[in-house]
């Protein structure tokens, strides 16, 4: 198995990106509007970065990176 880093996100990396708690990411992924999870790992659900910052550029606008 190859490690793929930054395209993947768990919940902690999603509350770092989004700079809330990671309890306040348990209920950003239960709303409808949120991407579904790529995977279900050992550490729990991962969603593809690409699909986050989608969901940050439509909902958060003031936090998407310039440079996507």
């Amino acid at each position: 198995m190859v490690a793929i880093v930054g395209v993947l996100m768990g919940a902690a990396e999603i509350a770092e990106r989004l700079g809330v708690s990671r309890q306040r990411v348990q209920q950003l992924i239960a709303r409808r509007d949120w991407p579904k999870p790529f995977d279900t790992l050992a550490m729990g659900k991962v969603w593809k970065s690409e699909d986050v910052e989608a969901w940050i550029r439509e909902h958060r606008p003031d936090l998407a990176r310039p440079d996507e």
